[in-house]
């Protein structure tokens, strides 16, 4: 085992977008037993700090990996197309328009009705949008330029989440109102 593996590597999968949650766990779970600091304490202090090392990797990488969104990233970015969200906000003009006016119509929504339509409208959209993103990654054509595409849809799914987190808390705050 080479702590500085990538994480498919690491945990033993096939470096592809597309990961069955089952297999994942099982790979972690597995690791993570062998791992595990209380597996070392009889060994002492230094073997004890190296298996928190190793079971804090073994850890990050699972998290990394069972987020669709965070497997994404990560594979653009071992493909050299890394997303760069913090430095790179720069989406298509239609999807501008399209975020600009799903803000205007949680901003208008009056009712839990129009809050759920809304976010049945931008969950499709999310679906439809990692559907692409598995396919520029881990389809016939997978390669730099699927990567770089797979990149700019990571960081409009940015996007979506953010809006979706918003959509969640306004249907939060009716259920809180009508159990008041």
């Amino acid at each position: 085992m080479n702590i500085d593996a990538d994480d498919f590597t690491l945990l033993g999968l096939p470096r592809r977008f597309a990961l069955e949650r089952a297999q994942l766990d099982t790979a972690w779970k597995a690791l993570q037993a062998k791992v595990h600091p209380d597996r070392f304490a009889a060994e002492g202090g230094a073997a004890q700090r190296l298996a928190m090392q190793w079971a804090v990797r073994v850890n990050e990488a699972h998290q990394r990996l069972k987020d669709p969104l965070k497997r994404a990233a990560y594979l653009c970015e071992l493909a050299g197309a890394a997303v760069q969200a913090h430095d790179n906000t720069a989406m298509p003009g239609d999807f501008l328009m399209q975020q600009m006016s799903w803000r205007e119509a949680l901003d208008e929504a009056g009712t839990v009705a129009e809050v759920e339509a809304l976010s049945g409208e931008v969950t499709a959209q999310r679906k439809a949008r990692l559907a692409r993103v598995g396919e520029l990654l881990d389809g016939p054509g997978a390669n730099a330029d699927g990567a770089a595409l797979a990149a700019k849809e990571v960081r409009a799914l940015m996007f979506i989440d953010r809006l979706l987190e918003e959509v969640d808390n306004r249907l939060q705050r009716y259920e809180d109102e009508e159990g008041a």
